[in-house]
């Protein structure tokens, strides 16, 4: 919760990415040991990075400024130009980082469809594997997402972490996890991280969401993959010069704010339980596993984007995602009496909306 100008209190579900670093965070930054990482003498990256791989459960990993960058420079390092990747059609790395893998290493994505729990149908995985043919391109890599965004957050299991990584090697692909929310799903099954992504060749995870820290991801894998990674990370301009001002924030958030979490999880599941109790919204508060609540707006004459601009000026925001659906996402700065107050609001807003005359109702912009 936060003060906006005028308008007072605000309450900021549109993204866990909107989180203020920790005072913790602020005096690490200030006071990080610093040296220039291309050349590797940045005392407080590397140790990021080691850090980042022991709890990963890999090799090596290197440090980038964002989890579209690591995601991408996984693609790149796993793949050729021609090549194919296969993923989910709702992947994050399919529909929100403007097709970076094929506008700039000309990597082919190959979708199958998403369950609604974040998994792929492994056997439709397998059937769109490409065999030895002149025409296909050659199948190189299988992606999946872990916590998945647009399902609502599922926490895909470990024994389907499991046999996802069997199958992709199996048939000589590479397995690579999108963690941005890896540390959520970690946390939502009771599980190390390493183990969730054991069977996996790389990850990337995201040190700006959840864990509140102001800038960055990492990206881990074995040692031969993060030198290709580390080259592609400098062909997309992404090395960075005294870079442990930033990593310094990243330390504290990956030893002091995986735990917490299971507080934003909470926090999750008590807003869908209200909602549920909300007349014309729908959505099933059994399904909130971490951070993500996903609903739908089912009402005579307000919109998503109505609902939205007048929970916003009334201080509580979140995001329409299209159609009738509307996302909020729990974080760190969002308490359980924020929670209590967002359920007020939207009573509030719902049992003042007019019924069948959209006309009367005022949008903001």
């Amino acid at each position: 919760m936060s003060e906006n100008g005028n308008r007072g209190i605000v309450i900021d579900l549109r993204s866990d990415t909107v989180t203020k670093p920790t005072p913790a965070m602020r005096r690490a930054m200030a006071d990080a040991e610093v040296g220039d990482d291309v050349y590797g003498e940045d005392p407080t990256v590397n140790r990021l990075e080691a850090m980042s791989a022991e709890m990963l459960g890999k090799e090596a990993a290197v440090f980038v400024s964002s989890g579209t960058m690591g995601n991408l420079i996984s693609v790149l390092a796993h793949c050729g130009r021609g090549e194919e990747m296969i993923l989910g059609d709702q992947a994050h790395i399919f529909l929100f980082e403007q097709g970076g893998s094929s506008a700039l290493g000309g990597v082919h994505p190959r979708t199958v469809p998403n369950q609604p729990d974040g998994t792929l149908d492994l056997a439709q995985v397998e059937a769109a594997i490409r065999g030895e043919n002149e025409h296909f391109p050659i199948t190189r890599l299988l992606a999946v997402e872990n916590t998945h965004n647009r399902c609502g957050g599922q926490a895909l299991p470990v024994a389907y972490m499991d046999r996802a990584g069997e199958l992709a090697h199996r048939y000589g692909l590479s397995f690579h996890v999108d963690g941005a929310r890896l540390w959520n799903a970690a946390v939502a099954l009771d599980v190390s991280p390493a183990r969730l992504i054991q069977a996996a060749d790389s990850v990337s995870v995201c040190l700006s969401k959840g864990l509140a820290a102001p800038v960055g991801s990492v990206v881990a894998g074995d040692k031969e993959f993060i030198r290709k990674a580390r080259r592609m990370r400098k062909v997309v301009g992404g090395s960075m010069r005294q870079a442990g001002v930033i990593a310094a924030a990243g330390i504290v958030a990956i030893t002091e704010m995986v735990e917490r979490l299971a507080d934003d999880h909470a926090n999750a599941r008590r807003l869908a339980e209200g909602l549920a109790q909300l007349e014309s919204i729908h959505v099933d508060p059994t399904t909130i596993q971490t951070d993500i609540v996903i609903f739908e707006l089912d009402h005579p004459s307000l919109t998503p984007a109505q609902l939205s601009a007048a929970l916003k000026e009334r201080g509580v925001l979140l995001n329409p995602i299209g159609g009738s659906r509307l996302r909020a996402v729990t974080n760190y700065q969002v308490s359980a009496e924020d929670i209590e107050r967002t359920l007020a609001v939207f009573a509030e807003v719902l049992e003042a909306a007019p019924i069948g005359d959209t006309s009367a109702v005022r949008v903001y912009g």
